[in-house]
């Protein structure tokens, strides 16, 4: 007695009845390009750089085309390219820091460490102080010499913390303009 065969599962699994879901490599880059870009923009901080780095794994996924079995594993072949390529840029990046025997100093900075300088500064900065209407001079001074804070200051004035704020605005842009404090800015 013989045994019937389904003839529609043989066929089925021969290779020439098979369709690919790509049947191009164009066509595949259409499909998939932007989810692509987006897992590229994901490796990289510039936009052109994902662009570029795209490209590049393309290419290689074009070179290997006839040989990729699988092209329902594409996206997953794509995706190592791109992670292999970005890493490979990475390694490659160019270091612009090298390694000496003696360290570089620093250039001196003008004015900073002279104690002359300083006392001169604090000096104006006291007179310009001096000029301020009584008021502000007195909020200015607890605020930032005393290091009150604008509620504390405004406690000790039996004033508004709105008017210490506002006064305090006033003073400093007073201070600002003072031409005394101009080789300060």
């Amino acid at each position: 007695m013989t045994t019937p065969v389904c003839t529609s599962a043989s066929k089925a699994a021969s290779p020439a009845t098979q369709t690919l879901p790509y049947p191009s490599f164009s066509s595949y880059v259409k499909a998939r390009q932007p989810v692509l870009l987006r897992t590229a923009r994901s490796l990289t901080a510039n936009p052109s750089d994902a662009e570029d780095l795209l490209q590049t794994a393309l290419a290689k996924t074009y070179v290997a085309w006839e040989r990729i079995e699988d092209h329902r594993a594409l996206d997953g072949y794509v995706r190592r390219a791109l992670l292999n390529t970005r890493t490979s840029q990475w390694r490659k990046r160019r270091v612009d820091e090298f390694a000496c025997d003696e360290l570089p100093e620093p250039e001196p900075v003008t004015g900073g460490d002279d104690p002359a300088e300083q006392q001169a500064l604090h000096d104006a900065m006291w007179r310009a102080i001096m000029r301020l209407p009584a008021r502000q001079r007195a909020m200015v001074v607890l605020r930032y010499y005393e290091d009150l804070s604008e509620v504390q200051t405004a406690e000790v004035l039996g004033v508004s913390v709105g008017t210490v704020k506002s006064a305090v605005s006033r003073a400093l842009g007073k201070l600002r303009e003072d031409p005394e404090l101009e080789p300060v800015r």
